[in-house]
């Protein structure tokens, strides 16, 4: 497996936000992280890519964990935040090299790389750019470029969808699709459940800093049968479940 969750409690203060989470992301798999707002998703997600210290538990990456090798830990992972994150004195040139530098990419094959996303994503014409000169569809482009320039193990991607166009959103699924043919595990937290239901191999359902439940999608019908056949239909009940029991 990529990445590994064991017994994780941890949150932005003493009061745990995650309670006793565990799952896990394979080679080759794009994992579902769904949940209502303040579920957990970004809370999680801000464990894995160290931002937070858990309080408990433990993360590895390829066997690594970030108290054995921060370094090398961190360049297992790729991440698409969900509101784009651009320095904005730097161009979408200076960007993509600050990546290679940051990965330490070849550089010539990482431009040969970056070449072809740029045109894919229509940015191949403003190398010289600023953010400012970006919408908010575009700066998320350029997070998907730069993140996909690597040829990391893990993609985190958090709500992707938001603000790209739908031949935006497709091509991105086509990126995913490809680098998960290169054994790359994804987690992607999203909102978006028809596609997630369609793309995803797996769901983890996060209620309240808990897992309420995780699996494929016939499992997840096979433990709630009176609760759908579709993501939305489960999501939805288990959802109205978990606040009617609180």
């Amino acid at each position: 497996m990529v990445l590994k969750i064991e017994h994780l409690v941890g949150g932005y203060s003493q009061i745990p936000v995650l309670k006793e989470i565990n799952f896990e992301v394979h080679e080759g798999e794009l994992v579902g992280l769904i949940g209502l707002n303040g579920a957990g998703k970004s809370t999680t997600i801000n464990h894995i890519i160290g931002l937070l210290t858990p309080q408990k538990g433990k993360i590895t990456i390829d066997d690594k964990t970030i108290y054995q090798d921060s370094d090398a830990y961190k360049k297992q992972i790729a991440y698409i935040p969900e509101l784009p994150v651009l320095y904005p004195e730097l161009t979408l040139k200076e960007h993509i090299d600050l990546t290679i530098m940051a990965y330490r990419l070849d550089a010539k094959k990482a431009w040969q790389r970056a070449d072809e996303l740029l045109t894919t994503f229509r940015l191949a014409n403003k190398l010289d750019w600023f953010p400012d000169n970006f919408s908010k569809g575009m700066k998320q482009k350029v997070m998907i470029v730069c993140a996909f320039l690597t040829e990391a193990k893990l993609y985190i991607i958090d709500e992707p969808f938001l603000g790209l166009d739908p031949l935006a959103t497709d091509d991105l699924l086509k990126l995913i699709d490809e680098r998960k043919s290169h054994r790359a595990a994804v987690l992607m937290s999203t909102h978006v459940l028809d596609t997630a239901e369609k793309y995803c191999d797996r769901f983890i359902l996060l209620h309240n800093g808990k897992i309420q439940t995780q699996g494929n999608l016939a499992s997840l019908r096979k433990q709630n049968p009176s609760l759908g056949q579709s993501l939305t239909d489960i999501y939805l009940g288990l959802a109205r479940e978990g606040e009617t029991h609180e």
